[in-house]
């Protein structure tokens, strides 16, 4: 492996795995266009095709899934652009047009996923469909299009964890990179006469956690007990995921005033609620069961 890398470059020593010169983005007639961009769009659209598919397994009209996908994309970038700039507010307060510059990341995957499921609760008062039953046929395409989209974190350089020399451990070259997502410990671990860092790939570990979640909930699907039971299988899968993978990452948000990462604080809440909400609702059912023979 070079010791000195370019800018564009991206490594994998540990796999013997070189990519050189992949770009940020690419010029077309004159317009530049961010690789991070066009993977946010390919997750999104290849969600909603993945919801389309449960929803004719389950019987349900798609043409619901597509109107409300359209609400779902707007209000989506909106809140996870709200979130961020919420926890890097000092980054922001004295330069807000920068708030609109999206070109250069800062959206936050909770912020666009809470922001879905108030667009969906309300999408489904105003259209009188079952929020569960949508929700549920929703939760795979929404897990997909994470999964996709944060590949766009990998040609942007961003979204990776501390040092590690594991198997799959990524070099970046540190003028790559922003300055403030190197830790200290990330930077006492670079070699001299070297210009990059050696990380976690915690997109990748997301990518791979969510697949692995996908395939459950499709498995699992059709053996569910109620209506809702996927969204929560969704809440404490995804939530076990992020709290370890955001323990790791460099470039944490935080709750005002704290040292507590926020991301991993809702994914906590998210495992504790979904276990909670599962066991009541079948400890319901079953009473509901017993009283009925």
């Amino acid at each position: 492996m070079n010791d000195i890398m370019d800018v564009t470059d991206i490594a994998f020593p540990n796999l013997g795995l070189y990519l050189k010169n992949l770009p940020k983005s690419f010029s077309v007639f004159g317009f530049e266009v961010a690789l991070y961009g066009m993977l946010i769009a390919l997750g999104v659209l290849s969600g909603i095709f993945m919801a389309d598919y449960v929803a004719k397994k389950e019987k349900v009209n798609t043409e619901v899934i597509w109107d409300f996908a359209i609400y779902a994309v707007v209000f989506s970038i909106i809140g996870a652009r709200i979130y961020y700039v919420i926890f890097q507010w000092d980054m922001y307060k004295n330069n807000l047009l920068e708030i609109f510059n999206l070109r250069n990341g800062g959206l936050a995957i909770y912020g666009a996923v809470i922001a879905a499921f108030i667009t969906l609760f309300v999408y489904c008062r105003i259209k009188k469909q079952s929020f569960l039953q949508i929700v549920d046929i929703c939760v795979p395409g929404l897990a997909l299009g994470q999964a996709i989209g944060r590949w766009g974190n990998f040609t942007n350089r961003e979204v990776f964890g501390g040092y590690t020399n594991n198997l799959i451990a990524m070099r970046l070259p540190i003028e790559a990179v922003r300055s403030r997502d190197i830790s200290a410990d990330v930077a006492a671990h670079i070699v001299e006469g070297t210009n990059y860092i050696q990380v976690h790939p915690t997109f990748l570990y997301e990518c791979l956690w969510n697949l692995a979640l996908i395939a459950i909930m499709l498995l699992y699907r059709s053996r569910k007990k109620f209506e809702g039971e996927m969204w929560l299988v969704y809440l404490g899968g995804y939530g076990i995921g992020r709290f370890w993978i955001e323990g790791i990452r460099t470039d944490q948000l935080y709750i005002t005033g704290t040292r507590i990462p926020v991301s991993q604080a809702i994914a906590a809440v998210c495992v504790i609620v979904s276990v909670v909400a599962d066991i009541v609702v079948r400890y319901r059912m079953k009473l509901i069961s017993i009283n009925s023979k």
